[in-house]
């Protein structure tokens, strides 16, 4: 059963895996500093009746899309994300991939709230800035997802 809390989860606790790359949660395929554009937008057909007595449209629901998800991290060495693109580049059949992302309680001893994307595969990767004056600065790589649906999953027991 959920558990209503009067504070909300923080964001800094997450985890991600891929099904491409073994999907396995136990497993670390790559630690993410941030995560953005979780999120679907349903589209709206306007009509109107020749024959209505009021001036009005009517606002039916059309399709829905899932938004592109942004995906950032330091550079690591682990290829396996470009390695991905790069097959989608070339015209692979076998790109798509189920991508979950969950949301961890304080403790990690679970997931709190999970999203899933359906069907997702590379759409832009971007390398990161070098710059030689920054001397603190982490090199950051940008990774952006498309994906054909998201699923938004409550984990009942927390």
């Amino acid at each position: 059963m959920a558990v209503q809390r009067d504070n909300p989860y923080g964001a800094f606790n997450f985890r991600v895996t891929v099904d491409r790359f073994g999907g396995n949660a136990d497993a670390t395929q790559a630690g993410f500093q941030e995560i953005s554009g979780l999120g679907m937008e349903v589209t709206e057909a306007e009509y109107r009746n020749g024959n209505e007595k009021e001036n009005h449209v009517r606002k039916m629901n059309g399709i829905y899309k899932a938004s592109d998800v942004t995906f950032k991290r330091g550079i690591i060495g682990w290829t396996d994300f470009y390695d991905w693109l790069k097959d989608v580049r070339q015209g692979s059949q076998s790109v798509r991939s189920n991508v979950t992302i969950e949301l961890m309680d304080e403790a990690r001893t679970g997931p709190v709230m999970t999203w899933i994307l359906i069907n997702a595969k590379p759409k832009s990767y971007k390398g990161a800035t070098l710059n030689a004056k920054g001397g603190t600065d982490v090199a950051i790589e940008e990774l952006v997802l498309s994906c054909e649906k998201m699923n938004l999953e409550k984990v009942e027991d927390h």
